[in-house]
């Protein structure tokens, strides 16, 4: 562990080498819940049932990035900047969450009929998005107003926490029911998250301090907030909106072969995605003197993340053919799925740093209609591949959509440097 600690500082010296050891370990203990908690679900519900489950999720997903309408970005964004307006952040942030959560899940409640699959509980949708766009954004809610202040051992150990009391209950749920269904594991889900969501602000506001309304701002940080909405929203559907497609184009055992694959990598993503949240605040204050300084420090840190998703590409296909033998013989189409969507970490390290470089220095907007146009192109790709080639077409308009982001994002560096001044004082330092 020391050696492996040692390496970490010395490869991203400074406070974002000690952040991203904080950020790795929260994932990664994580991901040993979750991984555990999934296997449970997914062997109890079988192919089919999971498949339902997976597409109520996959459906409040889309919605998520706009409860709070931004909030938490602006929190991180403005307190990286001064300390000193936490409070204020802190409460208009949980105010937003909360307002916007109520609504949104009668939103999601109201979408489930016309786009889930008839099997689908409406019951089921409700727990699940209640769980997701109310206590689950309270708790985000509270990790990012640790990370603003680059505090990323209370953000770590908040990322465990969920997952953590979702294991305690599904494992509770297991020993006394030997079949539970699907709507006995969305009651458990909820209660996970609402337990998390209550200790996350609580402890937010014992450690940082007492949130503040200040209800003249919340117009103007609406406003702004907005853009940040449909970004994350916009990359939410071209990454989630497949899993409710192919629920509804295809059937629910393509729903669950392929959202299996997809979980596997998502974890295969942590490593590159603890990077990021370590160095997010430092985003912003490069991107304080320009674009080019924070593309400089965007750069710079994808060079020496590289190597890690290419590494990782070679594991996904040579171990593929395990998924079968941890998930049951209901998932072995899931071996060819993760090799299809292999190269998916690889693309999304390669999008990801200059959409923070682009985000940091005041280019949200053009990372948002960039984000924008690919979501579309992936639901409209979705539509014409799910119906005839099922799991494969999601997978095919995945990479296709990660890939076409990376070009794009990367053009709109290049034009933007063209166009600005190449004189700015940038820093040769990670943070």
């Amino acid at each position: 562990m020391a050696t492996w600690r040692g390496s970490v500082t010395n490869y991203l010296p400074g406070k974002l080498g000690q952040n991203t050891i904080w950020a790795l370990s929260g994932y990664g203990v994580r991901l040993v819940i979750q991984a555990v908690y999934f296997v449970i679900i997914a062997r109890s519900l079988g192919v089919n049932q999971y498949g339902g489950f997976v597409a109520a999720t996959a459906l409040s997903a889309v919605i998520s990035p706009f409860v709070g309408i931004g909030a938490g970005n602006l929190l991180v964004k403005n307190v990286a900047r001064d300390q000193s307006l936490f409070s204020r952040y802190w409460g208009n942030g949980l105010l937003m969450t909360l307002a916007s959560g109520v609504l949104f899940v009668a939103i999601v409640c109201t979408l489930g009929f016309e786009v889930l699959p008839r099997s689908t509980p409406l019951l089921v949708v409700a727990l699940i998005s209640a769980s997701d766009l109310i206590f689950v954004k309270l708790l985000d809610m509270a990790a990012w107003a640790f990370q603003a202040f680059e505090m990323l051992a209370q953000n770590a150990q908040l990322n465990v926490l969920v997952s953590f009391t979702r294991l305690a209950g599904i494992a509770a749920l297991a020993g006394v029911v030997s079949h539970p269904t699907v709507k006995m594991w969305s009651v458990v889900y909820l209660t996970g998250s609402v337990i998390s969501g209550l200790i996350g602000v609580i402890w937010a506001t014992a450690k940082l301090g007492a949130p503040r309304l200040a209800l003249g701002k919340i117009r103007a940080e609406i406003v702004e907030g907005f853009h940040f909405s449909v970004s994350l929203s916009a990359q939410t559907i071209y990454n989630d909106i497949d899993k409710t497609m192919v629920a509804r184009l295809s059937t629910l055992e393509a729903a669950g072969i392929y959202a299996a694959a997809y979980r596997i990598i998502d974890v295969a993503f942590t490593p590159v995605r603890a990077v990021l949240n370590a160095a997010f605040p430092a985003f912003f204050r490069h991107g304080k003197d320009g674009f080019q300084s924070g593309l400089q420090f965007g750069r710079r840190l994808l060079v020496r993340t590289l190597p890690y998703p290419l590494l990782a590409f070679v594991a996904l296909m040579a171990g593929a053919s395990l998924l079968p033998l941890i998930l049951g013989e209901g998932f072995r189409q899931a071996t060819e799925a993760l090799r299809w969507l292999a190269p998916l970490p690889l693309l999304k390290t390669l999008h990801y740093f200059v959409s923070d470089a682009l985000t940091g220095s005041g280019f949200q907007g053009t990372r948002t209609l960039a984000q924008i146009g690919v979501a579309v192109f992936n639901v409209a790709l979705n539509f014409v591949l799910i119906p005839s080639y099922g799991w494969r077409g999601a997978a095919w308009a995945s990479i296709a959509s990660d890939g076409l982001l990376a070009v794009a994002l990367w053009c709109v560096a290049a034009v933007l440097l063209a166009r600005r001044p190449r004189g700015l004082q940038t820093s040769e330092d990670l943070v």
